[in-house]
């Protein structure tokens, strides 16, 4: 009988005590974050090119001064995907290239609320394709880049939270660009989610 009290007493310690303690967590952004990012897209569908979309993974190193405005650091890459490109003479299902890409950015946040953060963002980067010879492209080559948008932080506890994202770009031409992508400015869009780890409160 008494070890079955015993049992039950743990057992409802063990219910009650991370309750206990997840109420006095404080869910929201941390000092220092950084971002996974599993899964995303990157589109170029304006009429200067080759409309395509490419996969995009990468991750985030943000560094929050206050609740409100932080910088923030990102890299990642798109990968190509086979679809049907209208460029030149090809109409067929092509590759696109992979792309690598990189930016620094500002983040602006709005006050929370129960652990929801929507921001805007906004900064400077760069694109670079590899090399794709079917589409001209024979040797790697960058793009001067910007970026602006914005999205929301959901934060789970003190700890980890989710991210979805949003970006405008800005692709800067080059007189020496091959002519899949470059000879004019580019404009895109890029979605992604990731998961949010607050790596010092």
């Amino acid at each position: 009988m008494k070890r079955g009290i015993g049992v039950l007493a743990l057992g409802l310690s063990l219910l009650v005590v991370p309750q206990a303690f997840a109420q006095t967590e404080s869910a929201g952004p941390g000092q220092i974050e950084v971002t996974v990012i599993p899964v995303g897209g990157t589109f170029f569908t304006d009429t200067n090119g080759p409309s395509f979309g490419n996969f995009n993974v990468g991750g985030a190193f943000t560094y929050n001064f206050t609740r409100f405005v932080g910088v923030e650091g990102e890299a990642g890459g798109t990968l190509g995907l086979s679809q049907d490109l209208q460029f030149g003479a090809l109409t067929s299902n092509i590759k696109t290239p992979n792309i690598i890409n990189y930016s620094g950015n500002v983040i602006v946040a709005a006050p929370s609320h129960a652990g929801v953060v929507p921001y805007a963002i906004g900064g400077v980067g760069g694109l670079t394709f590899t090399k794709t010879a079917a589409l001209g492209i024979n040797d790697t080559t960058s793009f001067l880049t910007g970026d602006v948008g914005g999205g929301v932080k959901w934060y789970a506890n003190s700890r980890w939270g989710l991210r979805a994202d949003y970006r405008f770009l800005a692709v800067q031409s080059k007189d020496n660009a091959p002519a899949f992508f470059g000879a004019d400015t580019r404009y895109g869009h890029r979605v992604y989610g990731g998961v949010v780890i607050n790596a010092l409160r």
